[in-house]
Parts: structure tokens; C-alpha cells; sequence
């Protein structure tokens, strides 16, 4: 089994012909560290709090979801912090080399908590005694119409007193607005060191793939779910992340 370190993520600094449509393959893993914080405003400040907010809301003898977990890094955040007895943490995602990357990592840093892998589709998997929930930046790749039956089976999964952690990158109905914090974000992008031809080639490999909604889309969906009290607890430009209770 490969342990190379992560790299620096140069997937789009060469001009392509024809931008492939991204995908979680083994050069991602290999540059995701570095991908997902230079692209991601807050990303470490979100992982900090979803072990903070675990902490409060694990509940003894039940488990937490790292749901399209990539490397774990929601997954180690909550195993760091959560002190309530008989806790696991079931970590999945659909990608084969984001999981044996993952099962690397945890060799060579294993959690007291414990943490279970599995390689699977998470619209396949079945969620029960759930008293933490998370989907960092998970639910933006699931197709629309799938969403609601997802957070429906998560609902229905969760104990009373759980909580959900659901972490996108968002849009909005107001054009102008919108338009202002995409190049707040290209902004953020190229000051941590990508150049305008990486942010267009990376932009083109999302298109169609990550599919971003409104924060009144995500509310409304999460309280048809069978959940309460959606609200953003952080949000910067185009990216937020929402709580909400079982």
C-alpha cells in the first residue's frame, strides 16, 4: 500500500484541450489537502467545529456519520473530541482511492474512538442510532433529485437530540450578489496561488457535477426532512455550513 505524502495541487496548471469532468480519482487524493484549503475559505476552521460541535451532541453508545467522508478529515475531527462512552464514528464515500488513503492515514494515527470505513455510495447506505451527522461538502455532488429521499433516510436514522452538520457551497437568487462573492472567491483562490487559467479549468471540470443550491433551498429541505431548526453557524462568501436537530 502507497503512503505518499500529499502534494501540491497542480492538476490545472497546464492548459487541457478538453477539461475532463472532475472526478475523486487518485491525483485528487493526492493533492486534496492542498486542494480543499486553498479552494475552501474556513475549511479548518469548519472541521474544528464539527469535533466541537460532536463533542456536545455525541451521545453515549450511538454513532456518528461522516457521510463522503474523502480523507477523514470530519471523521478525525470528531474522534479527537468526542468523550461520551461507546461512540463510533462510521466514515463512507463512494471513492476507492479516497477510502485506502483514508484506512493509510489511520494507521499511522488511529483515534481512541474508533472509526469504521466503508467504500459505498451513501444513497446505498443504511443510517441508524445516529447522534451526529455529517455531510461536509458531501451533498452538492448527489443529483437534486435524490437529496430529499438522503435526508429523509438520515432523519429517520437519527435519535432524538442529534444533530445534522451539513456543509456546502451555496448560491443566490439575487444575480448581482452572486456574481459578488464568485470573484470574492477567485479572489481567495488566486491569493492562495492559483492562477486564472487553474480556477477557469477547474471551474469547467465541476460544471454540471457540483450542482450548488440556495440557503433557503437547503433550509426548506432539511426541515421536509423531518428535522428542526436549520441554521447557517458558519458561512464565508460562497460556502456555509448548517446545523440542524432531530
Amino acid at each position: 500500500m502507497s503512503t505518499q505524502e500529499p502534494q501540491n495541487d497542480t492538476l490545472y496548471a497546464q492548459a487541457q484541450t478538453e477539461v475532463a469532468r472532475f472526478i475523486f480519482d487518485e491525483r485528487v487524493v493526492q493533492v486534496f489537502p492542498d486542494m480543499i484549503n486553498r479552494s475552501v475559505p474556513g475549511y479548518s476552521t469548519i472541521l474544528l467545529m464539527i469535533g466541537e460541535l460532536a463533542a456536545r451532541y455525541a451521545q453515549a453508545h450511538s454513532r456518528c456519520y461522516d457521510l463522503g467522508c474523502s480523507l477523514g478529515g470530519a471523521s478525525f475531527a470528531m474522534a479527537k473530541r468526542i468523550q461520551a462512552p461507546g461512540v463510533d464514528i462510521h466514515a463512507i464515500d463512494s471513492s476507492p482511492a479516497m477510502i485506502n488513503r483514508f484506512a493509510q492515514l489511520l494507521e499511522t494515527d488511529a483515534p481512541a474512538c474508533p472509526i469504521s470505513l466503508t467504500q459505498a455510495d451513501i444513497l446505498d447506505c443504511d443510517i441508524h442510532n445516529a447522534s451526529v451527522v455529517v455531510l461536509n461538502f458531501t451533498l452538492q455532488f448527489i443529483p437534486r433529485d435524490q437529496r430529499c429521499k438522503l435526508l429523509r433516510r438520515i432523519a429517520d436514522g437519527m435519535l432524538a437530540g442529534g444533530i445534522l452538520i451539513l456543509s456546502e457551497k451555496i448560491c443566490f437568487d439575487d444575480q448581482k450578489h452572486d456574481d459578488l462573492v464568485q470573484d470574492l472567491h477567485h479572489f481567495f483562490k488566486a491569493s492562495n496561488g492559483y492562477s486564472e487559467m487553474e480556477i477557469a479549468q477547474k471551474r469547467n471540470a465541476l460544471e454540471n457535477v457540483l450542482l450548488p443550491e440556495t440557503l433557503e433551498q437547503h433550509r426548506q429541505r432539511l426541515l421536509d426532512s423531518g428535522l428542526q431548526n436549520p441554521n447557517v453557524w458558519f458561512q464565508c462568501f460562497n460556502f456555509a455550513s448548517l446545523i440542524a436537530f432531530k
